[in-house]
């Protein structure tokens, strides 16, 4: 388990972790999500000692990563695929890790096919795609078979078979009994990955939640209805102050359920051929929470720009 209390962390005047707590539990693949400059590997290099906060504190497993005994056996991490000696073999560099950690150089092996990189084990780093380099990162996560691992943007470089791969390999290890915390801006793959969510944007705690009622939640979500009589429903909606609007031949609602509008055309003997909810995206759902707390917004081609007394 990874708990974090309280943290936060300034550079200087810049506040990058604001009072930030979240308890990431074993058993489920937790993601990690924010925008850019949200703090989110700022909050792991603290998780991991890398980092010092200012205040508050980072547990692992119930005490702080510096006072883990063999920490690779307790916790597996993969920040920074790339940052590796390059001029050592994928079995080179995992069997230095294995030695200086006390663990068996047979894992080695174990790891290497494990990750698919058997074919590659002699091969020198410098030459590895950030794929390879991923699945590398990978297998070093994995040398002391420790209960909880750490991700940051996994799946960066990895082919369609490699993200698949990934998805099941992370989900299998949560079905195991460990701790799964991972980062990823790739939120069509969270939304197949992630059991449960913490979002943070600016530092803060914005959402704790199961992934589900995350979507669920979000304005976005909304019921489709096709009917015969669809300016007469319409005009229903629009006496309760319902949002509505036409949108490729079918009536859109917001706010209303299947059933409430269903219920509402019966009972007004409006016929109605289709109705179906319209779920929102996870990224959907991450861009309307996150829309105040993105620190860089580019402008949209075709979007009519700001006069001067828009600023």
């Amino acid at each position: 388990m990874i708990e974090a209390r309280s943290l936060t962390k300034h550079y200087g005047s810049t506040v990058a972790v604001n009072d930030l707590s979240f308890t990431v539990p074993p058993g489920v693949v937790t993601g990690f999500l924010g925008p850019n400059g949200a703090g989110k590997s700022t909050t792991m290099r603290m998780i991991l000692g890398l980092d010092h906060p200012t205040s508050g504190t980072a547990l692992v497993n119930g005490v702080r990563y510096g006072q883990l005994k063999g920490p690779l056996h307790h916790v597996g991490a993969l920040l920074d695929a790339k940052d590796v000696h390059p001029g050592r073999t994928a079995q080179a560099h995992l069997t230095a890790l294995a030695v200086s950690n006390g663990i068996p150089t047979s894992r080695v092996k174990q790891v290497l096919e494990l990750t698919g990189m058997s074919s590659v084990a002699k091969r020198r780093i410098k030459g590895f795609s950030l794929g390879m380099s991923q699945r590398l990162g990978i297998a070093a996560t994995m040398l002391g078979d420790p209960e909880v691992l750490m991700f940051d943007e996994p799946v960066n470089g990895l082919d369609p078979e490699g993200i698949l791969w990934i998805r099941t390999f992370m989900r299998g290890l949560a079905a195991e009994g460990r701790t799964v915390f991972v980062s990823s801006h790739l939120m069509s793959e969270m939304s197949l990955t992630a059991d449960h969510l913490i979002v943070i944007g600016r530092g803060k705690l914005l959402a704790d939640v199961a992934t589900k009622a995350f979507i669920d939640a979000s304005s976005s979500n909304s019921v489709r209805v096709r009917s015969p009589q669809q300016d007469a429903l319409a005009a229903l909606l629009q006496e309760r102050e319902v949002p509505v609007q036409r949108v490729d031949g079918y009536l859109q609602v917001d706010g209303l359920t299947t059933d409430q509008v269903g219920d509402l055309a019966a009972a007004n003997a409006l016929t109605v051929h289709e109705l179906f909810a319209e779920r929102a995206s996870l990224e959907a759902a991450f861009m309307e929470m996150t829309a105040d707390s993105v620190e860089y917004h580019a402008d949209v081609p075709g979007s009519q720009a700001p006069t001067n007394g828009g600023q």
